[in-house]
Formats: structure tokens, sequence, C-alpha cells
């Protein structure tokens, strides 16, 4: 019985992992992205070594492809020897087999010697011989080492490529899955998510300036923004690959699950942000585009450091959704108001604060006793309740200074239809802290607004009271 020589990327995980290596290398000191062009200069091995030395995927964490190593442990039952030979680097080959533990062999890559194409398919000839093994694989790459086994066993090809192995030798079996990369690509960018990016809209809401010009100029800012924060979501879930594989429901996103791939998703990401940089610049005032590039600063800086600093995440989320407002001021050149952006900062911070406090709560579910890639404990949920719950009430009662107060009457020929407002506003932040209570919360509070009937019809009731304060 032919040996099964099987590798590593894009075969039995759905992933690489020499881009999930440099992902971590960078997120631990983004300067070591420049490292990584000086380490490829002596090598493509050279680099892997160095990568490795820094950051190595763990092996749990992987995207796994069940169909392939389900055929593969079958085969070890039967008592074939399986090979593990994988380009990847030693140290990253040995942690995965050991894992695993089915390989009665492990061939890969070392600083000197890169374990790919030629390289394998010398490897493998020279302990097997010339069609003395079966190999399983998924690139390229792997057309040198096929022409020489047995039997050819391809992983996600599409009709060209397997034309291609077959017309090089016998291909015995085939392991695919159709993915629908366009709605992969839509759901990765979070367009859902561009409800928050309404808030641009608001500050000319308030200020009762609704011509069709200054419509136009929010909708281009509500565009510029989403493009931009879903470019940073897109960054975000690049460096938070291993905590969202631990996480029971992030780990379903198309990066965290390898449906879609890292190299697809740095090609089209980075339109994203030329897309949005350039609305800003070309048809937006330059205020708005000053700040628009703070929102990106923030957000970036966040994605590699701010997340992981207890309390400081969570300012910076509320600051994040309060530069929305003033950008969306700035769009429009009105005049944001002191009210509105004390209001903003102490109500997000308490629906970031509802953010941390599910994700705990999902972590006491678990049995864990640290929020992977967060700063936070088991210990500090009723300190977040606390806190999250406070923010939010202050924000009420922010609400009924802001109603009191002489501003309201130049723009509310009947303010005292604006009280009611903030009845409404105690009801439903206390509903949604309820709510995440009893663990029936989606780990973002504003996507489960979006999908709630309740929170609809307290935003109906407070729409009609603002309609009749104004008229």
């Amino acid at each position: 019985m032919n040996a099964l020589c099987v590798d590593l990327d894009g075969t039995i995980i759905s992933t690489d992992t020499l881009l999930e290596s440099a992902l971590a290398a960078a997120k631990i000191n983004p300067f070591n992205l420049i490292l990584m062009l000086l380490w490829l200069l002596k090598g493509r091995a050279n680099l892997k070594k160095k990568i490795a030395d820094i950051a190595i995927p763990e092996p749990a964490a992987l995207p796994w492809r069940e169909d392939v190593l389900d055929y593969i442990k079958e085969e070890k039952a039967k008592g074939r020897e399986i090979v593990f030979a994988t380009a990847t680097q030693q140290r990253i080959a040995d942690s995965i087999a050991e894992h695993l533990g089915i390989f009665d062999k492990v061939l890969a890559s070392s600083a000197e010697h890169n374990l790919r194409s030629e390289n394998k398919r010398k490897a493998l000839v020279d302990l097997y011989g010339e069609k003395g093994f079966d190999y399983i694989g998924d690139s390229k790459a792997d057309f040198k080492v096929w022409k020489f086994a047995a039997n050819a066993l391809v992983v996600q090809p599409s009709d060209s490529f397997l034309k291609k192995v077959k017309s090089i030798t016998n291909v015995s079996k085939v392991f695919k899955h159709e993915h629908n990369k366009f709605r992969l690509i839509i759901k990765e960018l979070r367009i859902y998510q561009w409800l928050k990016n309404l808030l641009v809209i608001i500050p000319l809401l308030l200020a009762h300036r609704l011509d069709s010009g200054l419509i136009g100029q929010s909708v281009l800012a509500f565009f510029a923004f989403g493009m931009t924060a879903s470019f940073v979501y897109v960054l975000n879930d690049l460096l938070d690959l291993t905590s969202d594989r631990l996480h029971p429901r992030k780990r379903k996103r198309p990066l965290a699950s390898g449906a879609l791939s890292i190299p697809s998703t740095v090609i089209f990401s980075p339109l994203l942000l030329l897309g949005g940089a350039t609305i800003a610049v070309f048809l937006l005032p330059a205020n708005f585009a000053a700040a628009l590039g703070v929102y990106f600063v923030l957000t970036t800086f966040y994605s590699f450091v701010l997340k992981r600093i207890v309390i400081v995440d969570v300012i910076t989320l509320s600051s994040l959704y309060t530069l929305r407002l003033i950008a969306g001021a700035l769009a429009v050149d009105v005049v944001m108001s002191a009210w509105l952006l004390a209001f903003s900062i102490f109500f997000f911070l308490s629906l970031a604060m509802v953010k941390r406090f599910t994700e705990i709560k999902v972590m006491i579910e678990e049995n864990k006793t640290k929020l992977n890639g967060r700063g936070y404990e088991t210990v500090d949920i009723n300190l977040i309740q606390i806190f999250g719950m406070a923010s939010g009430y202050i924000s009420a009662m922010i609400l009924t200074l802001y109603v009191n107060s002489s501003e309201v009457a130049p723009l509310y020929s009947t303010p005292e239809f604006l009280w009611p407002v903030a009845l409404c506003l105690l009801f439903w932040i206390s509903r949604i802290w309820f709510i995440a209570t009893r663990g029936q919360m989606d780990d973002d509070p504003i996507v489960f607004t979006s999908k709630d009937p309740v929170s609809y019809i307290v935003g109906f009731i407070v729409l009609i009271l603002v309609i009749g304060a104004t008229i």
C-alpha cells in the first residue's frame, strides 16, 4: 500500500500558515512587516524561520478541512503510512503534527531549505521512489509532486485546475465544497454594520436644514464612512483570526472559518479604503476628510493596540461613534451641539460596555477566565455592568437637561413633547441591559437593535414625539 503524503496549507487547513504567522507577528509589532521584506531577501525559507521565531499559529484554532482529515484518519486506521509533507516551517509542522497525532513522518522547511514544489518532489521520490506514494494537495506548486505520484488527491480545485492534474497523473479523489464568493465578501465587509454610519446624518436632521444639496453631502459622507469602516473590519478580522476562531459566533465569519482566503481579502479590501478616501477628498469638505482620517488612524490603532487595554477600548469605541457625528456636522457645515457630544459619549459608552459584558458572559459560560484578545477577566463582569448602566442613565439625564436648556426653543415650537423621549430612552437602555444580563444579546447591541421589533416601536414613538415638538 502506497504511503499517503499530505500537504498542509489549503489542504488539511483552509488557510496559509505563513500568512497567519505573518499577521500574528505584525499584530505583536507592526515594524515586523518591514523586517519581513529584509528577511525575504535571504530567501523564502529564511523568511519562514524568522516569522516562526516570533509567532506560530495555534493548532487548535486553525480552520481544519474535516472531510480531508476524516479521510486521512480512515486510511491511518487501515494501517497506511501517513506522511506530513509541508512547505511550512519545521516548528509549525511539528506543532500541528503533535496536535493531530496521525502522522508517521514529518517533512517540513528548515531555515536553509524550502520544502516546496521541486524540493518536495525530490524528498518524496528519494523516500518512496517514482509512483511509490499518493499525494494530497491543492496548489500549482503541487504539480511537480503529483507528476511523480501514483495517485493525486485534490482539494478544492477549479474545473480547469482539476483537468490539468488529470493530464499528468491519475486522480483518485477530489475534496470540494462550493462557496458563493460574492456572498462571502459581502458578509466579510459587514454591510449590516453600516447602520452605525447613519450617525453622520444626525447633525443635519437636528439642525433642521433638510435641503437636497446638504442631504446629498450627508449621503456621500455615509458611503465614505461605510467603505472605510468595512476596510477596518477586514483588517481587524485579519489580526484577530485566532481569538475569533475561539469565539462561538465569530468563528463563523468568512475569514475565521477559512471560507474566504487571506490573499483574496488582501486584494479587494484596499479598494474600499481607496473608495472612501476618494469620496472624502474630492467630493466633501476638507474638514470632513480630516475627520475621516482621524477615524481611520484611531480605528487602526484600536485594532493593533487599544482593544487590549481595559476601559480604554470601550472609551475608544464610544469616541468612534461620536466622531461619526462630528464628521457628519463637518460634511454639511453645521455647528455641532455640545449637548449632542456629551450625550453621544455616555450613550455609546453604555453600548460599548454591553458589547464587552456580553463577551465576558459567553466566556463565563465556556468556563474561561480571560477574554481572548482583550484585557478583561470574568471577575470584571459586575464592574462592566455597573459602568455601562450608569453611562446609559447619564445620557438620559443629559437629554433631559438639554430639553430644559435655552438652545431648544429656537429649534422646537413645542419642546414639551421632548420630555417623553427621555422616558423612552430610559426604557430602552434598561431593557437592553436586562436582555444582556439574561444572555439574550448578540455580540453587538447595534446589530441586535436592527433586528429587535421593540426597538423599532420605541424609535417610532420617539420620531412621532420629535415631529410633534417641531410642528
